[in-house]
């Protein structure tokens, strides 16, 4: 058995990934009318995408199955193992589907394409051999060939489950495309998580978490300090009378107040402020806060809705929430 000191393991690794990338970049020759036929049908199906495989085929016919899922293209998975036993029963009248499979000859796969024929329904095969059953008897050919795999044997799916995955990234995007699948829809398919939050979290509903610290133009120091204590965000809003934003005062502002050693009882809201503050509107995004705040290296905004102060996002909002 071969260890380590004599194998070259960067190599050998190095070696993997340019075979993996040339055939990724091969199948640029196999985006046919074939293919442009398989996204056509897909998005005007009016049913679902029924992917099935067996083996590694299936495993990656699995993981296009959540791509399409998450992508606005309803979808579900039948193993093609277990389609005779029952799983054919989830097939409706106007799915499609599509059949995963290296050699397009595996015994299973002889015995399933008959069946979903006298269906009815339409067959779109992903397959690596285009001499072999399943591509002679589907209706549309998605050419997965590679000319070996990985594997230093030439027999373990890599190069070809590599590719296979890549056709079905390619067809989720023509199909996001087709059907001008937005950030926005996409968000409604990920609440959960990062990327969720990254996509529907809103400045306003931060915001709201805290109390709205605001004094007026001619508060003295100490209803300067109440106002930042209280809402413990080390800072507060500057409010004309009528209610209009004025300014800002941070924490660092009162420091650098002490500093100057300007008497106490002479101190105003207006006379320490800083006078054009920077905002967010209550309906952004909260990942937009958060690259406006690196944008002007701050750790915080004032919150606006319309052009009325109603609160404060910080940076440690954005952190507790998993957005940074």
């Amino acid at each position: 058995m071969k260890n380590r000191t004599v194998i070259n393991i960067a190599e050998i690794a190095k070696r993997t990934l340019r075979l993996e990338a040339a055939a990724i970049d091969d199948l640029q020759q196999y985006i046919n009318e074939d293919f442009e036929q398989a996204v056509d049908l897909i998005a005007q199906c009016g049913g679902r995408v029924v992917v099935s495989g067996i083996g590694k085929s299936a495993i990656i016919g699995q993981k296009i199955v959540a791509t399409l899922n998450s992508t606005g293209t309803p979808s579900i998975f039948m193993h093609a193992a277990d389609a005779i036993h029952g799983d054919l029963g989830m097939i409706q009248e106007n799915d499609v589907i599509l059949c995963i499979s290296k050699s397009g000859n595996s015994p299973e796969i002889k015995v399933l394409v008959p069946l979903v024929k006298n269906f009815g329904n339409k067959l779109i095969a992903m397959v690596g051999n285009t001499g072999s059953f399943l591509a002679q008897e589907a209706d549309i050919l998605l050419n997965t060939s590679v000319s070996q795999e990985a594997c230093p044997n030439n027999l373990a799916p890599t190069t070809s489950t590599t590719a296979q995955l890549a056709m079905g990234d390619a067809l989720a995007v023509c199909l996001i495309e087709w059907h001008g699948f937005s950030a926005a829809d996409f968000a409604k398919f990920h609440p959960g998580g990062t990327l969720g939050k990254k996509l529907y979290l809103k400045v306003g509903d931060l915001s709201r978490l805290h109390q709205a610290p605001k004094v007026l133009l001619n508060s003295t120091l100490k209803e300067i300090i109440v106002a930042i204590s209280s809402g413990m965000l080390g800072v507060t809003a500057v409010l004309k009378d009528n209610g209009e934003l004025a300014g800002i005062i941070t924490d660092g502002d009162l420091r650098r107040m002490l500093e100057k050693n300007i008497p106490a009882d002479s101190v105003t809201a207006a006379g320490i402020m800083s006078a054009h503050p920077k905002t967010i509107q209550e309906d952004e995004l909260a990942i937009n806060a958060l690259e406006k705040m690196r944008q002007h290296d701050i750790t915080q905004l004032l919150v606006l809705k319309d052009k009325r102060y109603i609160g404060i996002i910080h940076l440690h909002d954005l952190i507790r929430e998993g957005i940074i």
